[in-house]
């Protein structure tokens, strides 16, 4: 019995397992969509699209989900169109669940506080103009010792890392040192966070130190420079970096070894979304191969990985993310929708 056992089952002819994920909602778009991330909650989803559009959508009971599912449209509990005057590139929510951010091509970043109560979005929001390109990622930190959200942000332009004051809406740090546009940014809790960048290289941060702390080229060997890092992720202990690349690799990383576990490749074109699981048991990709595929980590990681395509798009996929509790996702693709995934009930 292999790991990924429950999660398929074969009853297709050839013998082939077949994922059992359920497309439970889909919110269609008039344009590409972008990014989706779930509320802390887990009881709302934020999607942003190229049409400038902001959406929340609320998260469904699934414990009636069948087999025999009929996809539905997911209630839309907050819009907001021309959000941005550009496309929506990414959207992050605060630890707390009381703030969200939004980047876009526009070169902004905006900030507004969040009443998941009420479902509004409170007082004036902050726009951020320090950026001189499209805003690429964004993740929040807790200061802990002034108990405020630290907004990180990054993106194409002058390659530099913004850290804004959540409290005060006031950008106080610039990070350099990459040399491409940032394209990715992830925090695992702490101080600490990473970045993935187009010049192939990922950079590890501590706000304590104010700097670089370590930087690494996953994708590189003797013969070949590696690529650019399109989407990265740490697991919750810190301890494993998972780098998604233009190149359709994957790659693991020992972050205490400082050393390679190993290179794979899950899809056969850019891996543009990585992210461990709640228990950081699986992996989920996301590629421009219009498919989204998991990965089981649960055994020896030097071994070649089993995975197995869980969910197709109509385009390419642009981002998956997982429910913080759930073992189920969302996912957003160029095909313009914003499609939920679940696991009926056994």
């Amino acid at each position: 019995m292999g790991a990924m056992e429950g999660l398929t089952n074969s009853g297709s002819k050839d013998g082939d397992a077949k994922p059992r994920f359920l497309a439970v909602t889909a919110l269609e778009d008039v344009q590409a969509v972008r990014c989706a991330e779930f509320h802390p909650s887990g009881r709302f989803y934020g999607v942003g699209s190229n049409s400038k559009t902001l959406r929340i959508c609320a998260y469904p009971k699934l414990s009636d989900l069948r087999e025999e599912h009929t996809t539905y449209q997911p209630s839309v509990v907050y819009k907001r169109t021309k959000h941005h005057k550009g496309s929506i590139y990414c959207l992050a929510w605060s630890p707390l669940g009381d703030l969200l951010a939004t980047g876009s091509n526009d070169k902004t970043v905006k900030l507004m506080r969040f009443n998941p109560d009420a479902c509004t979005m409170d007082g004036q929001e902050v726009e951020l103009t320090m950026h001189d390109g499209t805003v690429r990622d964004m993740c929040f930190i807790e200061d802990s010792t002034n108990k405020s959200s630290l907004l990180i942000s990054g993106g194409a332009g002058d390659c530099k890392i913004y850290v804004t004051d959540c409290a005060t809406g006031t950008p106080f740090q610039a990070l350099s040192g990459h040399t491409g546009h940032i394209l990715a940014l992830h925090t695992w809790g702490g101080a600490m966070f990473v970045s993935g960048s187009q010049d192939r290289t990922v950079r590890f941060w501590d706000l304590r130190t104010r700097g670089c702390v370590n930087v690494i080229t996953p994708a590189s060997t003797p013969t070949k420079p590696g690529a650019p890092v399109a989407s990265l992720c740490v697991d919750p202990s810190g301890r494993l970096l998972v780098t998604g690349h233009e190149d359709s690799v994957c790659c693991l990383y020992d972050v205490r070894g400082a050393r390679i576990i190993q290179a794979f490749r899950p899809h056969s074109s850019d891996v543009r979304s990585i992210r461990f699981s709640p228990s950081a048991y699986y992996l989920l990709t996301a590629g421009y191969d219009n498919k989204l595929v998991l990965t089981d980590l649960q055994g020896d990681l030097t071994l070649p990985l089993p995975s197995v395509v869980v969910a197709e798009h109509q385009d390419k996929v642009i981002s998956g993310r997982w429910h913080p509790s759930d073992f189920s996702f969302i996912s957003t693709s160029a095909d313009k929708m914003c499609t939920l995934w679940a696991l009926p009930p056994v």
